[in-house]
């Protein structure tokens, strides 16, 4: 029997997930609520510090989780069809780890078995981040962070 015995997280491919599995991959950083820039020339994706303003950032969860894909667009729906896809995502990120056949990180709350465990490591944003309420989009260069992995 080895460590990871049991650990559905670190041996179901994600395409194999219920949707309560799926949910509980999330490992509640919200670096995916930043709002990122893209350089045309190169494709360069760099994060900011700027936050989706539907994100409640005490405890890294989205406030209209059931309605953000209404409420804001260009919110990508991340899937066990894209997660693998998305280059943007954080190299932390469950969903991209999961994809590349990679661990969940020691800090993920299914690993420690606590919801702060994220936060405690410094790996999610909370407390470093803005609401794009008050920041006009022609200024997200401003506030373009290099914290995000």
């Amino acid at each position: 029997m080895t460590e990871s015995s049991g650990r559905w997280w670190d041996q179901l491919p994600l395409e194999a997930l219920d949707d309560k599995q799926w949910e509980a991959l999330c490992d509640g950083c919200a670096k995916c609520c930043l709002h990122k820039l893209e350089d045309e020339d190169t494709g360069e994706v760099v994060y900011t510090k700027v936050r989706c303003r539907y994100l409640d950032e005490s405890i890294c969860r989205c406030t209209v989780y059931p309605q953000r894909s209404e409420l804001v667009p260009a919110c990508i729906h991340l899937d066990q069809g894209n997660a693998g896809e998305l280059n943007w995502l954080p190299t932390t990120c469950a969903y991209r780890l999961r994809a590349q056949g990679e661990l969940l990180r020691e800090w993920h709350p299914l690993n420690s078995g606590s919801a702060d465990s994220v936060h405690e490591a410094g790996i999610s944003i909370r407390g470093r981040a803005v609401s794009d309420e008050y920041v006009h989009p022609d200024g997200y260069d401003e506030h373009i962070v290099s914290w995000v992995e």
